[in-house]
């Protein structure tokens, strides 16, 4: 039962927008596109979250994705799984 938990994990795919400034932690733009409740149009919401980059392989513009984990810091909850497209 264990393991059906752990593959219901929230899993991303985002953008990196900042590497290098930390050890180990990039930063990954998630844009999600939603229906305005009142007036129908879409909208679209980027949302910036901290990921653990164990290796430091990811690099700016990098195309990445993402897995919810327990808190690593205070707002690192995320992980990297892999790189799906480096940065040209």
């Amino acid at each position: 039962m264990e393991e059906n938990l752990r593959n219901n994990r929230l899993v991303k795919v985002g953008l990196v927008v900042n590497a290098g400034k930390m050890d180990k932690t990039i930063v990954v733009a998630v844009v999600s596109n939603y229906k305005h409740p009142l007036y129908k149009k879409v909208v679209k919401k980027t949302t910036k979250f901290k990921v653990h980059d164990e290796k430091n392989e990811t690099g700016l513009g990098d195309t990445v994705e993402i897995m919810e984990t327990r808190h690593l810091s205070k707002d690192k909850y995320f992980r990297l799984i892999k790189i799906l497209e480096r940065a040209k």
